[in-house]
C-alpha cells in the first residue's frame, strides 16, 4: 500500500512540474505578444486554457486519492496539502498570463502600452521568467534557501509596479486614458504573477522545513548572526594565542 501511495505522490509531484512549465510557456507567449506585437503568440497562449484546466483537474483528483488511500504520515500530509495550494497558485499564474495575452490580442495591431514605457515591461518579463525558472528548479529539487531568495526578484517587480503607478497618477501622462488603464492593469498582472511565485516558494519552504516562510527567514538570519559571532571569536582567539 505504501508503494502505491508513494507512486501516486511522485506522479503528483511530476504534474506540478508539468503545470509550472505550462504556465511559463503561457507567460512567455503572452509577453511576446505584448512586447513584440506577435498576434500568433497571443493566440497560442490563449489556446492553452484547456491544457491548464486538464492539469489542474488531474492534480485535484490525485489529491483526493492520496488523502483517501490511507492515513498519510506527517511529511506526506505536508506534501499533499502544500501541493494542493501550489496547484491553485500555478493556475492563477496561468490565468494572469492569459489576461496579458488577451489584452495584446484585443489591441492588435496597436500596442497595448505606449512604446516609451515598453522597457519596463521587458524588465517585468525578464524578472518573472527568472522567477519561473527558479520555481521549476525547486519543484524538481526542493530547496528552502533558494525559495527564500525569490523574494528579491519579487521586490524588484513590486518596485517597477509602484513606479509605473506613480507615473500614471502623479505625473502628466502622455498616452490616452485607455493606455493608462491597460498599462496599470498589465503591470498589476505581472505583479500578481510574481506574488504567486513567492507563494509557491513559501509552500516549498513549509514542505521541507515545517516552518512558515517568515519563520524560516528569521531562522536563517539568526544562524547568519551566530556564524558571524563565532567567526569573530575564532579570530580573537587566534590573536590572543600569538
Amino acid at each position: 500500500m505504501r508503494a502505491a501511495y508513494r507512486e501516486h505522490l511522485n506522479n503528483f509531484s511530476h504534474d506540478l512540474i508539468v503545470m509550472c512549465d505550462t504556465v511559463r510557456t503561457i507567460m512567455d507567449k503572452a509577453s511576446q505578444a505584448l512586447i513584440q506585437g506577435v498576434l500568433e503568440s497571443a493566440e497560442e497562449a490563449l489556446t492553452m486554457t484547456e491544457e491548464l484546466d486538464e492539469i489542474r483537474t488531474r492534480c485535484s483528483e490525485r489529491a483526493v486519492k492520496l488523502l483517501a488511500l490511507e492515513n498519510p504520515m506527517a511529511q506526506d500530509l505536508r506534501q499533499v496539502v502544500s501541493s494542493i495550494y501550489i496547484v491553485e497558485d500555478l493556475y492563477r499564474m496561468g490565468k494572469l498570463a492569459q489576461h496579458i495575452a488577451d489584452s495584446a490580442r484585443r489591441r492588435h495591431p496597436e500596442p497595448v502600452v505606449p512604446a516609451s514605457y515598453m522597457g519596463y515591461f521587458e524588465e517585468l518579463y525578464r524578472l518573472t521568467e527568472e522567477m519561473g525558472s527558479v520555481l521549476h528548479n525547486i519543484l524538481v529539487t526542493p530547496d528552502a534557501d533558494l525559495s527564500v531568495n525569490l523574494r528579491a526578484d519579487d521586490d524588484a517587480v513590486d518596485d517597477i509596479n509602484s513606479h509605473l503607478l506613480r507615473l500614471l497618477t502623479q505625473r502628466e501622462w502622455e498616452g490616452s486614458v485607455r493606455e493608462a488603464v491597460e498599462t496599470s492593469q498589465i503591470t498589476r498582472y505581472y505583479e500578481r504573477y510574481a506574488d504567486h511565485c513567492v507563494s509557491v516558494a513559501g509552500h516549498i519552504i513549509y514542505l521541507i522545513t515545517g516552518l512558515l516562510p517568515h519563520d524560516y527567514a528569521k531562522k536563517l538570519e539568526e544562524s547568519k548572526k551566530d556564524a558571524e559571532f563565532e567567526a569573530r571569536m575564532a579570530e580573537l582567539e587566534r590573536q590572543f594565542r600569538r
